[in-house]
């Protein structure tokens, strides 16, 4: 099957992409005074498992980003901006031709993604050689950071963050035999890896599965032998799912525990009763406790409440709106500004360290818990 690999947001029209392809040229005199004057607005591209299996994990982002750039657009007749989406299924092969494609094309001025770990990791060298700023809503894996790119930033804390949060709650459980479970992708293994630091004693064993993989007897059979109270499971949806309805079938009643890779409506549907109390931890906010209007807005929207990162979504994309409200008009001028932002967002207050990470004394994660197909918010976990 063919895949459509972008679309443009909305009816902005030619102008806008004019404004973008001729770097936004300033009216004349270098006048500050107006920032939402001629030379106001340009392009940006947003790249992300669109459609696929693990969709569900990324559409609340993409609908988070749509929403302000559309919100900007009907308020500021005068500096439109053009969000153009790429979808790559999550996948890093996919991603870095699409990230070729857009380091290529003067008119791209910034990049929102990308949302998964591995895609990311895959694509930050061609963006960092072309001067694009790079604005994760998601991508989580702790040494994203640690590589000394110039142009990576996430709004999000990352898997060394969440897992100590993770590590808080079993402990609060009086989790005495821990089995762990990671998919083989950049992000599971991450995720697992981060988390076996702190599990200390309590780590009763571990696993590796394949993407894609169908069947898991083999590994529900070394879960029964741990006699595991808790299992944690490093990945996402697609194999999740399966694997937990699996577990119930065969008579494991351990406690299913995993990371925001499985804040995906796909993940209770497909496990079906199986995923029943499971516990999600993720560095999101819940719909209510966003700031401002962003809740409501983004329901009135698309006719359902914020999953995961929809919040972190709206505040990648408001970065790039400042940016350019602000009258940056070249990827060096957008990437200064990226690294030196410093203002209250939706999901939290942004400001980026040296190496992109967020503050992490604003980060949060929380725990929310399967019941029926939705994920209903628990508490404010605590980061150790």
């Amino acid at each position: 099957m063919r895949r459509n690999y972008s679309r443009v947001l909305g009816t902005v029209g030619l102008a806008a992409a004019m404004f973008a392809a001729a770097g936004c040229q300033d009216s004349g005199g270098g006048n500050t005074g107006s920032t939402a004057a001629a030379g106001c607005g340009g392009k940006i591209a947003i790249f992300g498992a669109f459609t696929g299996d693990n969709a569900g994990l990324v559409i609340p982002s993409l609908n988070g980003a749509k929403l302000a750039i559309k919100q900007h657009n009907a308020a500021n007749a005068d500096c439109q901006i053009t969000l153009q989406e790429f979808d790559t299924q999550g996948d890093a092969a996919q991603a870095t031709p699409i990230a070729s494609q857009v380091a290529g094309d003067p008119s791209f001025l910034g990049v929102i993604g990308g949302h998964f770990s591995g895609e990311s990791d895959a694509t930050m060298p061609v963006y960092e050689a072309a001067g694009l700023a790079m604005v994760s809503p998601s991508a989580t894996r702790t040494d994203l950071t640690a590589k000394g790119n110039k142009s990576f930033f996430r709004v999000v804390g990352n898997d060394g963050t969440q897992a100590g949060a993770v590590s808080t709650y079993l402990k609060s459980q009086n989790a005495a035999k821990v089995f762990m479970i990671d998919d083989g992708s950049a992000y599971g293994a991450g995720i697992t890896a981060e988390l076996e630091k702190n599990l200390g004693t309590s780590l009763a064993g571990k696993d590796k599965i394949q993407e894609k993989q169908a069947q898991f007897d083999a590994t529900i059979s070394k879960i029964k032998a741990a006699q595991a109270d808790f299992v944690f499971y490093g990945g996402y949806t697609r194999e999740a799912a399966p694997l937990v309805r699996q577990m119930r079938a065969a008579g494991v009643q351990a406690k299913f525990v995993g990371p925001d890779g499985l804040y995906d409506p796909a993940f209770p549907q497909g496990a079906q009763s199986g995923a029943e109390g499971a516990i999600i931890t993720c560095p999101c906010l819940p719909a209510a406790k966003a700031g401002g209007t962003f809740s409501a807005d983004y329901e009135k929207e698309y006719k359902i409440a914020p999953g995961s990162y929809g919040a972190e979504g709206f505040d990648g994309a408001m970065i790039y709106i400042d940016a350019f409200k602000a009258g940056k008009k070249s990827r060096a001028d957008i990437l200064a500004f990226v690294k030196a932002y410093d203002k209250q967002g939706v999901s939290k207050y942004i400001k980026f360290a040296e190496n992109g990470d967020v503050d992490p004394t604003k980060v949060v994660i929380w725990s929310y818990q399967v019941k029926g197909t939705t994920f209903e918010p628990l508490q404010e976990l605590k980061l150790s």
